[in-house]
């Protein structure tokens, strides 16, 4: 996958996680990981693996395909 697909991958975590009225913190303490991870993730610095969108997805109340659709 390009990094074009990362970038508005980020872009769909940082609106859902808005939405639900969380901040980044909030997010990685839900989910076990760095808020340096979380925040590399919404900008396309890190790509997460499968497991991790999935558990990004639960937490933000919405599933893998909405987080996928641009």
């Amino acid at each position: 996958m390009n990094s074009k697909f990362y970038i508005k991958l980020g872009k769909n975590i940082k609106f859902y996680r808005k939405k639900l009225g969380l901040t980044q913190q909030q997010l990685a303490d839900k989910l076990g990981i760095s808020l340096n991870f979380m925040g590399k993730i919404e900008v396309a610095f890190c790509k997460p693996s499968l497991d991790t969108l999935i558990q990004i997805s639960e937490a933000l109340n919405t599933t893998v395909s909405n987080l996928t659709k641009f």
